[in-house]
C-alpha cells in the first residue's frame, strides 16, 4: 500500500487544476486529461519527473522542504494549499480521533453569551451552544449524530433554507475545512464514516470532495433567513480554545 497516499492524491489534484495556456505550457501533443501533464509539473519544480511521479504515486520517499516549496510554485497553489502540502510531506502518524469534551468553564461562557454560539470539534461536532445559537440552527433537536456542521449543511433540507442563496458557497467553504482536518485523520473510521455517509446523501458533496479543496477558518458575513431572523446579517468568528487546539468557538453578531 502506499505510504503516502494523501500527499500523491493532493498534487494529483492541483496538477489537474491547472491550465497549460495560462501558464504559458505549449505541446504538440494531444491532452487526454486536463490539466499538466506530470513532467511538466517536474519541469516547473526543477526536479527529475521520476521523482515527482514517486512523490505522486505516494511511495516511500523524502522531500527537503526546498523541492516541497518548488512544487508549491510549480503547482500555483495559495499560501493555504502550500500550508496542506508541508502538512502531508510531513508524514505524521494519523491520530485515534476521540470526540472532544468541553471544559465546563468554556461551556459556562457559551452559554452566557448573548450572541449566537457554539462550540466545534476536529469533525466539525457541534459540542455545546447556547440558547441564541439554538433558535436559529435548532441543535437541542438533532440527534448527536446529526449535530455535525458539515452533516448539517449537506444533509438538512432546514441549512438550504437557512443560507438560502449562499447555500452553495457556505457548503463549500464547510467541506473544504473538513478536507483539511480529514487527511490528518484518514483511515479513521469516524471520518471515513462521515465521508461515505455524505457522498451518498449529497451530489453536491460528492463532486466537491473529488476536487480536494482545502481551507482553513476565517471570519465573515451571513445572511440567515431562519423563522424570527428573516434576512439577518450576521459578522462571525472563530477563536481557538487554550484547553484544547482542536476546539474552535464560533461567535455570530448581527449587524445593520
Amino acid at each position: 500500500m502506499s505510504s503516502n497516499k494523501p500527499l500523491g492524491d493532493f498534487l494529483r489534484s492541483r496538477r489537474y487544476l491547472l491550465d497549460p495556456a495560462a501558464l504559458g505550457v505549449v505541446s504538440a501533443r494531444r491532452r487526454r486529461t486536463p490539466g499538466l501533464r506530470r513532467e511538466e509539473v517536474a519541469a516547473r519544480a526543477g526536479i527529475s519527473c521520476e521523482w515527482y511521479i514517486k512523490l505522486e504515486q505516494g511511495r516511500e520517499v523524502s522531500a527537503s522542504p526546498e523541492t516541497i516549496a518548488a512544487l508549491a510554485r510549480a503547482l500555483a497553489l495559495d499560501d493555504t494549499e502550500a500550508a496542506h502540502l508541508r502538512k502531508l510531506a510531513a508524514r505524521q502518524a494519523a491520530p485515534r480521533f476521540v470526540r472532544e469534551k468541553v471544559p465546563e468553564t468554556v461551556e459556562a461562557i457559551v452559554r452566557a453569551l448573548s450572541e449566537p454560539a457554539y462550540v466545534t470539534g476536529a469533525r466539525l461536532d457541534v459540542l455545546c451552544w447556547n440558547d441564541a445559537a439554538d433558535r436559529i440552527f435548532g441543535f437541542s433537536g438533532m440527534s448527536e449524530a446529526e449535530r455535525n456542521i458539515l452533516r448539517y449543511m449537506m444533509a438538512s433540507p432546514a441549512a438550504r433554507a437557512l443560507f438560502g442563496s449562499s447555500w452553495t458557497a457556505e457548503a463549500q467553504r464547510i467541506t473544504a475545512l473538513f478536507r483539511a482536518t480529514y487527511d490528518q485523520y484518514r483511515g479513521d473510521l469516524l471520518f471515513e464514516d462521515m465521508v461515505v455517509t455524505l457522498q451518498g446523501v449529497s451530489a453536491e458533496f460528492r463532486a466537491w470532495w473529488l476536487s480536494y479543496r482545502v481551507a482553513t477558518p476565517s471570519s465573515g458575513r451571513k445572511m440567515l433567513l431562519s423563522e424570527g431572523h428573516d434576512g439577518t446579517s450576521f459578522v462571525y468568528a472563530t477563536f481557538q480554545a487554550n484547553d484544547d487546539p482542536a476546539l474552535k468557538l464560533a461567535v455570530y453578531t448581527r449587524v445593520t
